[in-house]
């Protein structure tokens, strides 16, 4: 049984999902299904999160068990390695996944990360360095970089 937790943060409500013992989601907005309320790890991931949300943490120790298929977990995999205030190109992943020409379908896995923030796909940008799309949308995406980076978040 899916267990999930809302939770309200800067970027708007967040919601959080957990079966087995593992983080399956991380969702902009609320979401249907599930039973709601606390578990020790949705409870310890709102901890986290709202510890990076106040600048105090840079990296976040969950179980995670995204579902996607193979091209998405390895992508995602990728992106688990941008460190902290850093970013990268959707073409930057591909060659990191020793597929150099897979720009779009990186484009694609990033937008179906089904475990937003902790997974950062909101660290991916353009070729040239411009913000594209971002499910959480791109004021959200503004945000979290400019946290990330050091500077004021508006």
């Amino acid at each position: 049984m899916e267990h999930k937790l809302v939770l309200p943060s800067p970027v708007g409500e967040l919601t959080l999902t957990e079966e087995n013992g593992a983080l399956t989601g991380l969702y902009f907005g609320t979401r249907p299904g599930g039973e709601e309320g606390p578990s020790p790890l949705l409870e310890e991931a709102a901890r986290q999160l709202r510890a990076y949300f106040a600048g105090q943490r840079q990296a976040f120790s969950l179980p995670l068990a995204p579902r996607g298929t193979a091209f998405q977990l390895q992508v995602w995999q990728a992106l688990q390695t941008i460190p902290y205030g850093e970013v990268r190109t959707y073409g930057e992943i591909a060659r990191a996944i020793g597929k150099p020409k897979a720009c779009r379908a990186v484009g694609m896995a990033n937008h179906k990360n089904p475990i937003s923030i902790i997974v950062p796909c909101h660290r991916v940008v353009g070729a040239d360095g411009s913000l594209t799309g971002y499910g959480g949308g791109l004021a959200a995406k503004e945000f979290l970089l400019a946290l990330e980076q050091g500077g004021r978040p508006s």
